[in-house]
């Protein structure tokens, strides 16, 4: 019961937060438009129809009302793009009024006639957001595939190399549909990798638009000799975890959940649970009964407390859930929470990299963190 209160009093928050910020936004485009007549109206009431349609595609898509949800959410998803930059911008020029309130400084052209001066303003404000959302949008499609070779110092049974391929973050839904994992899927199959990796949030949240599209279909289309293995994500959990492991494995991906594999008496691989779980074994549980002397290989979506693969001996960690923040400026915020926010490291003797991801979250827009396939190139020394 104290879960469910706490559950819900974190999620009235955000609403009357986002509520109260897309208030300021509303307000302020009020004031600078300053619409009369049948414009005021047509401005309210599209207003608040771009401010509630995330919200509402969610309530739908979970009532399985797809034909209405899924147009509600590619909106309310360029809405959340918009609102983030609209809400940046204009609190900047509400400091600079305030400066100007007590330090005159703006030319005469603006101070003599306010209220062109503002629509002017409105109008290049509204262009700006268009066109970083648009660019975002175009760079969240294009898929760059980094390629790294890394050296591990042990046998791996008749295996000489190992030509992993991994997508993070693929987040299915209404707005990753289709179109956009047989993309994934084939740039994937193009690398020839000998197995798959996918460590988390392959799902988005609540399945019906998974189902309903039939996306698991493409995760058949994968090819890989050693096989497709994957864990558990945040976003795993949101819709029922149970019930996206059922379908993720029901479509040729195998789930490691807090488990290992010893894969072609060569390497083994460790899959962590999600941090999301209310119990999942610490690494040390996972590695007993592990013979050290072969690679070992670990999947951890959240990439926190990086030296306890080094502790236990991780030959190669990859993790992903940050997307290094997809837009700007919240890539700054994942470098103060993450010790690798994104990227490749070696520490002590452990090769980490931390992806972007290759889908999105929310907004279908990427700023600062391209989306990505990474291909790693495993040569083993004896």
């Amino acid at each position: 019961m104290t879960r469910t209160i706490i559950f819900i009093l974190i999620v009235a928050a955000i609403f009357s937060i986002y509520g109260s910020l897309n208030y300021y936004i509303f307000i302020r485009g009020l004031h600078s438009l300053r619409p009369v007549g049948v414009f005021r109206t047509i401005y309210i009431v599209l207003f608040i129809f771009l401010a509630v349609s995330f919200i509402a595609s969610m309530f739908l898509e979970r009532a399985d009302i797809i034909s209405i949800g899924k147009p509600l959410s590619w909106i309310g998803s360029f809405w959340i793009a918009a609102f983030v930059y609209f809400l940046m911008i204009l609190v900047v020029i509400d400091m600079l009024r305030l400066v100007n309130h007590f330090i005159p400084y703006f030319p005469g052209f603006v101070t003599s006639d306010p209220v062109n001066a503002a629509r002017a303003t409105a109008f290049i404000v509204v262009s700006l957001v268009s066109m970083v959302v648009i660019y975002g949008f175009v760079n969240a499609h294009i898929v760059r595939v980094r390629t790294y070779e890394i050296n591990v110092p042990k046998n791996a049974g008749t295996l000489k190399s190992l030509n992993i391929v991994m997508a993070s973050d693929i987040h299915l839904s209404s707005i990753i549909n289709n179109g956009r994992i047989s993309s994934i899927v084939g740039k994937i199959n193009s690398l020839s990798p000998d197995i798959v990796l996918l460590p988390g949030d392959i799902v988005d949240g609540d399945l019906n638009p998974v189902i309903h599209q039939n996306l698991g279909e493409a995760l058949r289309q994968i090819k890989a000799p050693l096989g497709v293995y994957a864990v558990t994500g945040n976003h795993e959990y949101i819709g029922g975890v149970e019930k996206a492991c059922k379908y993720i494995g029901e479509h040729g991906v195998r789930l490691l959940r807090d488990s290992t594999a010893f894969i072609r008496g060569g390497f083994y691989l460790v899959g962590r649970e999600d941090r999301s779980a209310s119990k999942r074994k610490t690494l040390n549980e996972l590695m007993a009964g592990i013979d050290k002397r072969y690679p070992i290989i670990l999947m951890d979506h959240q990439p926190f407390h990086l030296a306890e693969a080094v502790q236990n001996g991780i030959d190669l960690q990859l993790s992903g859930h940050t997307h290094y923040g997809q837009m700007w400026p919240f890539n700054y915020i994942t470098k103060m929470v993450y010790e690798l926010p994104y990227g490749y490291l070696v520490k002590g003797s452990t090769h980490i990299y931390v992806s972007s991801g290759v889908g999105t979250w929310g907004p279908p827009v990427r700023i600062v963190a391209d989306p990505e396939i990474i291909n790693i190139r495993m040569k083993f020394e004896d």
